[in-house]
């Protein structure tokens, strides 16, 4: 195992030199840095350290095979910034492998993604329309994702159906207080039809511990419905508003 010291001169002048050339890849390739600065940090020491080691900058994201240079070059180990980031990866998944090149659009996305993160579960703000647009992209939201968007939905920011897939007595017995829909999943094909001609509009599906949702939110995306989300681990973890008895 070879050490480097990252207090070194040496390896503080290399440092900066890594910097400005991840700085020309960004201003030649039209990419931006990702938002999460510890990434870009990191990779750019990764850099740095193969650069020393090896004289060139092999992505520090994989091994780098062989002992001599002709056996690094057959090997065709990646070396940054690699043909596979600039051909396929960047352009279909927004980032590189290592993460430090991004597209524009995937870091602005990324980083509200953050923010909506931190907003929902330290409760310091409401979220905004688009925040709230970013949760209802996921297959899977969690009890306080859901407070959020109810909320968020009571004050016209989005639009979902939520819908309990328990039987009759557990719903009558306790449910989230904006349930729109109760579709049981042991008589699911027969009670379904209540929302067959609303398959454009997003479903959220809820039972009691997320198992029985997680299923029917496969089969109605079988059926054509646009975009189902489960609520994962179900209404056991719910902590907001609930309601009892008869609708």
């Amino acid at each position: 195992m070879i050490k480097i010291d990252m207090n070194s001169s040496e390896f503080q002048e290399e440092l900066k030199n890594t910097k400005n050339f991840t700085d020309k890849v960004c201003s030649q390739f039209a990419f931006v840095y990702n938002p999460e600065s510890e990434v870009n940090d990191s990779v750019q020491m990764g850099l740095t350290r193969n650069k020393l080691i090896y004289n060139k900058r092999f992505c520090p994201c994989f091994m780098v095979i062989g002992d001599t240079k002709e056996e690094q070059n057959l090997a065709n180990n990646r070396i940054c910034p690699c043909k596979p980031a600039l051909e396929h990866e960047i352009p279909n998944d927004g980032k590189c492998h290592c993460g430090i090149f991004c597209t524009a659009e995937f870091a602005s996305k990324f980083d509200n993604t953050n923010k909506a993160e931190i907003a929902i579960h330290t409760h310091s703000r409401g979220l905004t329309k688009e925040e709230c647009e970013l949760i209802l992209e996921k297959d899977s939201i969690d009890a306080d994702e859901l407070d959020a968007l109810l909320e968020a939905r009571n004050l016209g920011f989005v639009q979902f159906n939520l819908v309990d897939v328990r039987e009759w007595m557990e719903w009558k017995s306790r449910r989230i207080k904006g349930t729109d829909y109760l579709i049981p999943t042991t008589s699911f094909y027969n009670t379904i039809g209540q929302i067959e001609d609303q398959r454009e509009i997003t479903t959220i599906v809820y039972c009691y511990s997320g198992s029985r949702s997680a299923y029917c939110q496969h089969v109605m995306s079988d059926l054509g419905f646009r975009k189902v989300i489960n609520f994962d681990f179900g209404i056991m973890t719910f902590r907001g508003e609930t309601e009892s008895g008869e609708a």
